[in-house]
């Protein structure tokens, strides 16, 4: 393959197959709940344009102006994450709207699906989660450091607190300028560059719920990947480098393929627990690739994979229908860019709430 630099729970062996809902022989439609579904409009449309009728979307939110409802089949007003009666509610609606898959676009809610897997696949739902432990370790950075510090996979130095980077900066082990972000929740919210051990020690005063990273001042990338539930191997690989970024994420980016890239992708893989689509972010420094972080959902940049033809839909709907796919890694093109922009939905109060399903 052509080489383009640009510009347990641990292990996954085994099969872990949930009783599931078999797709009738001869008949592919398929119904997804997107759960915590907020402004994720385009990823919706992407579902629709792959399967047309062959697909019904169910869509929950915590608000009822949440715009992607507006591009599901039906959508319903849930309570908070954390309520008590929200996981009690989202199993009634997989079981009114005969659901096939689960997944959600929010990063607090992934451990919540992971610890309820056993009820929803009671259910005959695939849940596009990661199993439990390997959801705690995403969503905690540190845990997830020393984790792949032990499995020996490359990622940046990180230091959990205010002392233990004092230590490693003393022994020459860590150096300015260094990066901090939070150290669990999604976003970049408090994420900055720190020069000085003086500011370094008031912000971490401050907050102690942040991490300190050394500074990776290499190129920034990321890979959209696909985790076969019924095989638990990746079978599909979409490596894109960051041309513009915003909170939250990258708006502009543009494709590449490197097998090197890959061979890593799959090394991290064989050392955690996946299920579905998840989003993984990487530095290229000084020859070799390190991992930054990975969040075990669809990423907001994955319209990007969809565009240049990595179609996760169809690859979801093969495994709620029992089939396993095919390996398909690095079935695209290079150079392909994706410029992200904003869109609006207009709407009337009242027609708003006469679209809202009720249990």
């Amino acid at each position: 393959m052509k080489k383009r630099l640009p510009a347990k729970e641990a292990s996954a062996g085994g099969s872990f197959k949930g009783p599931g809902r078999q797709i009738q022989k001869g008949r592919d439609r398929m119904n997804i709940l997107f759960c915590s579904v907020g402004r994720r409009c385009e990823l919706l449309k992407d579902f629709r344009q792959s399967l047309g009728p062959e697909l019904k979307i169910v869509a929950t939110d915590n608000s009822e102006v949440a715009p992607a409802m507006a591009f599901a089949d039906r959508a319903y007003r849930v309570p908070l994450i954390h309520a008590p009666e929200y996981i009690p509610m989202i199993l009634e609606i997989c079981k009114k709207e005969r659901i096939d898959a689960i997944t959600t676009l929010i990063d607090p809610e992934i451990m919540l699906l992971a610890q309820h897997r056993e009820a929803f696949e009671a259910l005959g739902v695939t849940v596009l989660a990661p199993y439990e432990q390997t959801a705690r370790l995403c969503f905690d950075k540190y845990e997830m450091y020393q984790f792949l510090v032990k499995n020996q996979i490359r990622t940046a130095r990180t230091c959990g607190s205010w002392p233990e980077f004092d230590r490693a900066y003393r022994a020459g082990e860590i150096s300015f300028p260094v990066f901090v972000k939070p150290r669990t929740g999604s976003g970049s919210v408090g994420a900055r560059r720190i020069d000085t051990p003086e500011l370094l020690k008031q912000v971490m005063d401050q907050d102690e719920g942040l991490i300190v990273q050394e500074l990776m001042t290499g190129q920034d990338l990321d890979a959209d990947v696909y985790v076969d539930t019924i095989s638990h191997q990746p079978v599909a690989i979409f490596s894109k480098r960051k041309l513009s970024t915003t909170i939250g994420g990258a708006n502009k980016t543009i494709s590449f393929k490197d097998e090197a890239l890959f061979t890593f992708v799959r090394k991290v893989l064989s050392i955690l627990k996946f299920c579905g689509p998840l989003d993984m972010d990487f530095f290229y420094q000084d020859g070799e690739y390190f991992l930054s972080e990975i969040n075990p959902r669809f990423g907001g940049a994955y319209l990007h994979a969809y565009g240049a033809g990595v179609d996760f839909v169809k690859l979801i709907r093969e495994n709620v229908a029992g089939r396993e796919n095919r390996e398909q890694i690095g079935d695209y093109e290079e150079d392909v860019v994706m410029m992200m922009y904003d869109s609006v939905v207009i709407r009337k109060k009242s027609e708003i709430e006469a679209s809202l399903a009720r249990l």
